[in-house]
């Protein structure tokens, strides 16, 4: 008879693989190693075990034993991985409820952010909130599967340089509006998914004695995005401390952000002749169902890549070669999208990924990737014209949208393009 420790040595090696195979999928770059190691040590232990003391039905046993304890281990680990919370200590508001400020302007840039290392993080926080919202999204014991394949798109990219791009952004945004920054405007930054967060800084601008905060959201949409980033700043209180708050409007129906599209068209044709370019135009997108609960997003994204498209049909553009696509939950595909422009026998594409703020594993990554899936043929260029960017017109456009909550801030000027 088989004695107890090799059934129980068994279950823990059952065990301890489940729990080392979600560590490998979740793991930072560095640690995956390690997690792979220990799971195939566990797994080959397993097997030498189960190779020298069971026989018979009981090798059917220790596989039924091993397949169950793996499941389990693994779903237990996983749940408990997955309803972790990120922990994060505000700072400590030092300003009284009567203390009347300096009377300056706060303005708060924020955007979504990415962070310019894997982190599961935001993602974990963004499942909370989906679930929270009844919103479908991937089954939670696959969602570890999802952290892998975001952790590859980091390795591949070597990491993301969304923040970097907003801190130019944010800066070239203050050289825009030289007569706020005469008036005592002071401009904060912040990010909704790595630090620093709205909420922190509108605390940091309560601290430094603001009298009026413009919330600017570097966003398309009015999205999930938007909502959180004004229940962060609400849940600051920042009216009790008479601080009265404007929300700019998001991006979407700004004429110099779609004007830059055009520009930037022209600018990347290489001498090929518009008649035989063809521009695929690709949105974010959202599965049906979230927009029930997010109607916005889906409108606005599309409203936006119509007028867009628009644009382009009056800068000489063929109609029939502007193709709007979807990277994500809708058709058409991206791959979809370039099979369209290919029918028409365009010898350049430009895509773009249109509701992208500045350069990110999207816009770096996964349309590159998605594009690639068509099989162009080696005749016809691409040209990925990627994210929004630090474009005078894109600055021209968030500057737009802070002076409707305030115009005195600055006299009309004229960007350069």
């Amino acid at each position: 008879m088989v004695n107890l420790k090799s059934w129980l040595f068994s279950a823990l090696l059952s065990i301890g693989s489940g729990i080392f195979f979600l560590g490998y999928l979740v793991a930072d770059p560095n640690k995956m190693s390690w997690s792979l190691a220990l799971l195939m040590a566990a797994f080959i232990l397993w097997i030498v075990l189960t190779w020298q003391n069971f026989k018979g039905r009981q090798v059917v046993a220790s596989l039924v034993l091993f397949v169950g304890l793996f499941a389990a281990s693994y779903l237990t680990a996983t749940w408990i991985y997955l309803s972790q919370s990120e922990q994060r200590e505000l700072p400590k508001i030092t300003r009284s409820a009567s203390d009347p400020g300096e009377g300056h302007t706060a303005i708060l840039y924020y955007t979504h952010g990415e962070p310019p290392a894997y982190s599961p993080m935001p993602w974990i926080e963004t499942f909370h909130e989906l679930d929270s919202d009844k919103a479908t999204f991937i089954p939670w014991p696959f969602r570890p599967s999802f952290l892998r394949g975001v952790r590859q798109y980091y390795l591949d990219s070597g990491g993301s340089p969304h923040n970097k791009v907003h801190e130019i952004m944010i800066h070239s945004l203050m050289f825009s509006m030289p007569d706020a920054l005469q008036q005592g405007v002071r401009f904060y930054q912040a990010f909704l998914d790595s630090p620093p967060r709205p909420d922190e800084m509108a605390i940091q601008a309560i601290n430094d004695g603001a009298s009026k905060l413009i919330v600017m959201p570097v966003l398309l949409t009015d999205s999930s995005h938007t909502i959180s980033g004004q229940e962060m700043i609400e849940a600051v209180e920042p009216k009790k401390y008479g601080v009265s708050v404007c929300y700019a409007k998001t991006l979407w129906n700004t004429e110099p952000l779609q004007e830059m599209f055009v520009l930037r068209a022209n600018t990347h044709l290489d001498g090929t002749d518009q008649s035989k370019v063809g521009i695929l135009l690709v949105g974010h997108g959202q599965p049906d169902d979230w927009d029930l609960i997010y109607p916005t997003q889906t409108e606005q994204e599309d409203a936006f890549r119509v007028q867009v498209r628009e644009r382009l049909i009056q800068a000489g553009y063929k109609p029939e070669n502007i193709v709007l696509a979807w990277m994500s939950f809708k058709e058409p595909d991206v791959p979809q999208g370039v099979q369209s422009l290919l029918a028409q026998d365009v010898e350049h594409i430009l895509y773009f990924s249109a509701s992208i703020s500045a350069d990110a594993i999207h816009s770096v990554i996964q349309v590159p990737q998605e594009v690639d899936k068509a099989n162009v043929p080696s005749d016809v260029k691409l040209t990925n014209l990627g994210a929004w960017g630090n474009s005078p017109l894109v600055i021209d456009a968030i500057r737009q949208r802070i002076l409707e909550c305030d115009p005195s801030l600055s006299t009309p000027i004229t960007m350069g393009q």
